[in-house]
């Protein structure tokens, strides 16, 4: 019998991105409303730093990839219970796409430099950079198409500045669970 290559995704390795793709989507509804223009707070961030860690680059793009289309195509996977292309062109979009990007991010920066704790958190924390650059220009670009122009410190002062500190400790306990459940994942 042939020996499988390591290209091709077993039948646990698929259960494990489905696993990482429903977690994302139960993160994203666990949420704390705020007022508007705010971005509210979810603990999607911390599914996907948890896929991503826990499952290695390669199966955890796969699963941030799935959680998008699943969102894209109308499942309700995203905060609110809301899915479709609409929540994708609203004023978290950015965001949500950034994740898809910090995800490769995360496999490229891990398949390079090794999978070392320092150059997993190192991705982490670049991947966080991703995202709220991504969130950030889709939200400027948002409010300036809506005829409400907003200044980059602005738009800095509401998309990330009262994230940085809970999307660290969501990392944190991401780097936890990962460290436990990371050995039941290969």
């Amino acid at each position: 019998m042939p020996e499988q290559t390591t290209s091709r995704l077993r039948t646990k390795d698929l259960t494990l991105i489905a696993l990482f793709t429903v977690l994302t989507a139960v993160c994203a509804w666990i949420s704390v409303p705020v007022p508007a223009p705010l971005i509210q707070f979810t603990m999607q961030t911390f599914a996907i730093f948890a896929a991503l860690l826990t499952l290695g680059g390669r199966r955890g793009t796969y699963a941030v990839t799935a959680y998008l289309l699943l969102g894209a195509v109308g499942a309700p996977v995203f905060s609110n219970f809301r899915g479709g292309i609409s929540v994708l062109l609203g004023a978290t979009g950015g965001y949500i796409l950034g994740f898809f990007f910090t995800a490769l991010l995360y496999w490229g920066m891990t398949a390079k430099l090794g999978e070392s704790l320092p150059v997993k958190v190192a991705a982490g924390v670049l991947g966080m950079v991703t995202y709220y650059a991504f969130g950030t220009a889709w939200y400027l670009a948002l409010y300036a198409q809506m005829g409400k122009p907003m200044g980059l410190l602005a738009a800095l002062g509401y998309c990330v500045f009262p994230f940085v500190i809970p999307d660290l400790i969501k990392l944190a306990l991401a780097v936890l669970l990962a460290q436990r459940a990371g050995k039941y994942a290969q």
